[in-house]
């Protein structure tokens, strides 16, 4: 059974759908930086964490380990709703849930109670993977490399901002809880406007499928479409190498002869913006040179990046230059490889981004376990060849990949345990 290979111009002709629109498009943005943080700013707070509970520096990298798993769960038992459920009530209920994890992971008395919290946030906090497929399938077919770009761009200065934001409240509060607190606050804000402002994008109940539906669909997804399967492993892999960096960086500057604390930890997501800023390009580069080579053009961008960190790692400059190469070349190869999912259809797109994140944030599960461990155990030179490691299966996934189409216009596709097909759209979900 033939899907339709576009939601945006039939949601456009009836009177009950409206479009998403760039004002929709930045809102989203702006949610998804916002929560995506709840995911990084941990990362900075590593050393202060494990002085304060009066941890190992390998204990307290669990809790970076936690945000990882937990976001990879909350992608594989949450995200795929996005398909049926009721859009705004659906994230009303994630901004609540995650404000209050924040709330109990900021009044932690001990590391196990931080780590379960953390889990339990991280599992709740995947909003920016529910609104960015819908964005996507009511964009233009011509305009969804670019509507995958600026969503991406929020998730990117989320990420990197969070690390600055996070190490100047630790140092203005003098406590690591100052950064979960004002975390639990920002988030909590956005259930005031977010919610109320997504565009229309609802089904009637008769054509919602049973839940237990939506996951078996998951590993079929991924068998039955190459283009799943490339962009997931190359995510998967140079998320990874992103991860190494960023949790072992805090421990990094703090060890001698830097001496730095986790204020200057988290100043490099703000001396990150510029390759953050760059990213915003990509989406328009997969629309017109296809996600393959841009993902050539990232990790060309990664691996000068280990080059540069794993050379001069007690350089400033090198890891300031490094940091902004790693952000570019990661983020741009994250858009690609989403908008190349997108463009199998509407009717599938929460799950093939299920299946695309889980992968990717498993890659960098894995990636802060294994810094984490190879930091405690041999240093910065050996953890940052793993990196490089991860870098070049990444590379090994991009080369096998067959090219594709530059655009990134949907095409028809059969829908892994659909139902009778219909656009996306359809009554309010308010």
């Amino acid at each position: 059974m033939k899907l339709p290979t576009d939601a945006a111009p039939r949601a456009a002709a009836r009177p009950d759908v409206r479009p998403v629109t760039r004002p929709d498009v930045l809102v989203m943005a702006v949610a998804g930086a916002v929560t995506v943080a709840n995911i990084y700013f941990p990362q900075p707070l590593l050393d202060a964490i494990a002085r304060g509970l009066g941890v190992s520096p390998h204990t307290a990298g669990l809790v970076s380990s936690a945000a990882q798993l937990g976001y990879a769960l909350g992608l594989l038992l949450i995200v795929p709703l996005a398909d049926t459920a009721r859009l705004r009530r659906l994230t009303g209920v994630l901004l609540g849930l995650t404000s209050g994890g924040l709330l109990v992971a900021a009044a932690a008395p001990n590391v196990l109670t931080l780590t379960v919290a953390t889990l339990a946030v991280s599992t709740t906090t995947v909003l920016p993977q529910v609104l960015t497929p819908v964005a996507a399938s009511l964009s233009a077919p011509g305009d969804r490399g670019r509507v995958v770009g600026l969503i991406g761009l929020g998730l990117t200065l989320g990420s990197a901002l969070s690390r600055t934001v996070a190490g100047a409240a630790a140092d203005a509060g003098g406590s690591w809880r100052t950064a979960y607190l004002l975390a639990a606050a920002a988030t909590a804000a956005l259930l005031f406007f977010v919610p109320r402002s997504l565009p229309v994008r609802g089904r009637p109940a008769t054509d919602r499928l049973p839940y237990p539906r939506l996951l078996a669909s998951l590993p079929r997804l991924f068998v039955e479409h190459p283009e799943v399967r490339a962009s997931a492993l190359t995510g998967a892999a140079v998320f990874a190498a992103f991860s190494v960096f960023w949790a072992t960086l805090a421990f990094h500057l703090a060890a001698p002869p830097l001496g730095l604390g986790p204020g200057a930890a988290g100043l490099f997501g703000l001396l990150s913006l510029p390759g953050a800023l760059l990213s915003a390009y990509a989406g328009r580069l997969t629309d017109r040179y296809g996600a393959r080579t841009v993902n050539g053009w990232s990790l060309l961008c990664v691996a000068v990046a280990f080059g540069l960190v794993g050379l001069g790692g007690l350089s400033l400059a090198a890891l300031v230059v490094g940091a902004n190469l790693l952000v570019l070349g990661t983020s741009a190869c994250q858009v690609a490889n989403q908008a190349r999912i997108f463009g199998l259809g509407s009717r599938i797109a929460a799950r093939v981004n299920t299946v695309f994140m889980l992968c990717t944030f498993a890659g960098g599960a894995l990636g802060s376990l294994t810094a984490v461990w190879l930091y405690g155990a041999y240093g910065w030179a050996v953890t940052i060849t793993a990196a490089a490691g991860f870098t070049a299966l990444a590379a090994l996934s991009v080369a096998v990949t067959r090219g594709a189409a530059p655009s990134c216009a949907p095409r028809d596709t059969r829908e892994a345990g659909t139902h009778d097909p219909r656009t996306l759209a359809g009554r309010d979900d308010a």
